[in-house]
Order: C-alpha cells, then sequence, then structure tokens
C-alpha cells in the first residue's frame, strides 16, 4: 500500500514562522520602493509635477474657456438689447403707421360723404333745372342769344373792375 509521509511541505513550513514571512515581505517591499526611486532619479521625471503640471493647464483651460463663454454671453446680451430697441423702435412705427391710416380713412371717409351730398345736391339742382325747362314757354332762340350776350358783358364788367379794384 501507499504509505503518507507525514513531513511537512515548504509551505506549511514557512506558515509556521511568521517573522521569517513577514521578513520576506518587508525585503519585496524595501526592494521595489528602491527599485522605484532609482528609476526616477534616473529618468529624472516624477508623475507628480506633471500631474500638478497638468492639473493646472486645465485649470487654466477651464478659466480661459469661461471667460470666453462670459464674453460671448455679453455678446449676446448686447445683441438682444439691440435686437429689442429696434423692435421698439418698429412698434412704435407700426402704432404711428396705424394712427395715420385711420386718420387717413376716417378722411376719406368724410370725403366720400361729402362726394355723395355734392351729388346728391348736383342730381337735385339737374331735376329742378330740367323742371324748369320743361314748365318754361318756349321761347325764340334769338331773344336768347341776345341775353346771353348781355349776360356775357355784364360780367366781363364786373371781371375788369374787379381786378382794377
Amino acid at each position: 500500500m501507499i504509505e503518507f509521509n507525514h513531513t511537512k511541505s515548504g509551505l506549511t513550513r514557512i506558515s509556521s514562522q511568521p517573522i521569517a514571512l513577514a521578513a520576506i515581505v518587508l525585503v519585496v517591499l524595501v526592494a521595489g520602493g528602491g527599485s522605484i526611486a532609482l528609476w526616477r532619479g534616473y529618468t529624472g521625471s516624477s508623475p507628480e509635477p506633471d500631474r500638478v503640471v497638468a492639473v493646472r493647464q486645465l485649470q487654466a483651460r477651464t478659466a480661459q474657456a469661461s471667460e470666453q463663454l462670459v464674453e460671448k454671453t455679453k455678446g449676446l446680451e448686447a445683441t438682444q438689447q439691440e435686437s429689442i430697441d429696434q423692435l421698439q423702435v418698429v412698434q412704435d412705427q407700426l402704432q404711428t403707421v396705424r394712427r395715420l391710416l385711420a386718420a387717413q380713412q376716417t378722411e376719406t371717409k368724410r370725403l366720400s360723404d361729402q362726394v355723395g351730398s355734392l351729388t346728391g345736391a348736383i342730381d337735385g339742382l339737374r331735376q329742378s333745372f330740367a323742371s324748369a325747362q320743361a314748365s318754361e314757354p318756349a321761347t325764340p332762340p334769338s331773344v336768347r342769344k341776345s341775353s346771353n350776350k348781355k349776360k356775357r358783358s355784364a360780367v366781363s364788367q364786373r371781371k375788369r373792375a374787379s381786378s382794377r379794384g
């Protein structure tokens, strides 16, 4: 049969001596730290200053972007105010045009009413003249011509007198 050798393996021997294990871990850590220090010293760069520089550059970019946003916002505010002012001017002009249009429409209606009244008066005069001619006895044309000549000479004399006066 198979016999089991109850001898302890190497791993169980190490775990039984914790001081030796701690010493080995300490040596590995010191060796790792020393190699990192040598590597940084040899290359001459340390990641911390690079990180600090990167953070400062990022802060500077952020501040610059913020300033640009502020400037653009102020520009937009100024443009918006100009647009509002122009819109106000246009609205004022529109109100003025509406008032003028309303006044013009009122004047046009008044003149239209006056034209209608005058048309009615002229029609009334035509009818009255037509009815007066129809009721007048027919006179010979020669008499009429002489009366027209008298009227013309009287009108021309009046005109001469008024132009002299």
